[in-house]
């Protein structure tokens, strides 16, 4: 969605797949970014645009205190409230977008039925993995690394013998302890 769609038509909420965080729009500026918890790779959360179909205060459990229903198709997929709150920032749940329950309760009253939600999904490993075993990489083309488990982002930096910031610049990271195993990770040439 373009920067001139978000300032003529009102609330927007945005959320990134790849650095799992929500920002929440108003009038085209963004207001205020969250971090999220997202669906796991067994069960993805859906990339495209939607909207905010139904609101419950309190549903309770799993959902903690406040849900916002999505008109995705095919499933009953929402952003809400968790009980299980050191799942946020992670590739954890069923395709829903969990927040900590502060920032849903935070939100929640910001949000009108209606309002449009788009998902993206700016590092699609699957695609990055096929484009470089397809296309042999020169001098000056970009180079990914698949992260294993126990690397942090620090260690494939001094791997590849470039900036922690660069990485985070490139990847569109905002907090560097927030990579998986599994996970492309493009390395600046």
């Amino acid at each position: 969605m373009d920067e001139l769609h978000r300032q003529n038509h009102g609330s927007l909420i945005s959320i990134n797949l790849a650095t799992r965080q929500l920002s929440f729009y108003e009038g085209g500026h963004l207001v205020k970014k969250y971090p999220v918890g997202v669906g796991k790779p067994s069960t993805p959360t859906p990339t495209g645009v939607y909207h905010v179909r139904n609101k419950i205060l309190n549903p309770g459990g799993a959902l903690g205190t406040r849900w916002m229903g999505l008109s995705i198709p095919g499933g009953n997929y929402g952003i809400h409230g968790t009980n299980n709150p050191s799942s946020i920032g992670g590739y954890v749940s069923n395709g829903c977008i969990r927040m900590h329950n502060r920032d849903v309760e935070e939100l929640f009253p910001k949000v009108a039925i209606g309002t449009k939600v788009e998902i993206l999904s700016r590092s699609n490993p699957s695609k990055a993995k096929e484009a470089q075993a397809e296309k042999p990489q020169g001098p000056g083309e970009t180079k990914t690394h698949t992260v294993v488990a126990g690397e942090s982002l620090w260690l494939i930096a001094q791997k590849y013998n470039v900036s922690l910031q660069d990485l985070l610049a490139v990847n569109q990271l905002d907090n560097p302890e927030l990579i998986y195993p599994g996970q492309t990770i493009i390395i600046p040439v």
